[in-house]
């Protein structure tokens, strides 16, 4: 069965995440669905990474086994054709070797997340940016930042309901920046590891956001991610401002990674 790599971006407004769900919309089963118009189903495909409710993709890849052998950019086409109108796009598609797979093939995934500082509310970026209406201390949000970068037991950061086997993960980046979005100024977070626990970024996030805001100082963080404890960690921040940008893999997949 010829196995098929796809790229995949979403607005996560309309969905409750990426996994199939049996009474609710989902990422996954929006495309198992346009799947099933294409070729005799059920179809179940694979992801690097399942996103929660509202969360965003940019660069997801999700990979699907088929019975026909498709040229993979009418695939995409065809894909796209069928879930319209849903906010879901195949952006590219590559054939990849059988025992190729999106999640356990990938070495890092990377995440960004954007707040917009106004006071006014939000139009054309509502439920794409986490509003907040006021500055942040960029400088001080990365000296906390940096004390999350390497090796830890992030038990602190991870979620009640997480099921990952340990706590303990190495992240790479978590880089802060201020930009001029198109509705005011952002800060965005690009943070990069090779796999996370459940809620991570966002615990990061929601932490961080208070150090800018000058409620907690940037070495609280590492007293935060020393306690190893849920009780220690900030705010969760909400998910709509969260984005899975890219997944990386040993060899590139798909042509615009080249």
């Amino acid at each position: 069965m010829p196995r098929i790599a796809l790229k995949v971006e979403y607005n996560g407004k309309p969905f409750a995440g990426w996994q199939r769900q049996k009474d609710q919309p989902s990422v996954q089963g929006a495309i198992e669905d346009a799947l099933c118009k294409l070729e005799p189903g059920p179809h179940t495909i694979a992801a690097a990474g399942r996103t929660d409710t509202g969360v965003h993709g940019l660069g997801q890849v999700a990979h699907c086994d088929l019975q026909k052998e498709w040229d993979p950019f009418r695939l995409s086409e065809a894909l796209n054709h069928h879930l319209k109108p849903l906010p879901v796009a195949i952006v590219d598609a590559a054939r990849v070797d059988e025992d190729w797979h999106a999640r356990f093939t990938a070495v890092e995934r990377q995440y960004l997340f954007r707040i917009l500082m106004r006071r006014a509310p939000a139009t054309h970026d509502k439920g794409q940016v986490w509003q907040i209406n006021h500055a942040l201390d960029i400088e001080a949000m990365q000296e906390g930042a940096n004390h999350l970068l390497g090796l830890h037991d992030f038990t602190t950061f991870r979620s009640s309901i997480c099921q990952a086997a340990s706590p303990v993960k190495t992240l790479d980046e978590l880089r802060i920046e201020q930009v001029q979005g198109l509705s005011g100024p952002e800060v965005h977070f690009h943070v990069r590891a090779r796999s996370f626990l459940h809620n991570q970024v966002r615990s990061f996030v929601g932490t961080l956001e208070r150090v800018g805001a000058g409620s907690w100082t940037p070495d609280d963080v590492r007293s935060a991610l020393e306690a190893q404890d849920r009780a220690a960690c900030g705010p969760v921040c909400p998910g709509h401002g969260l984005y899975l940008a890219r997944v990386g893999y040993p060899d590139p997949v798909f042509k615009t990674d080249s």
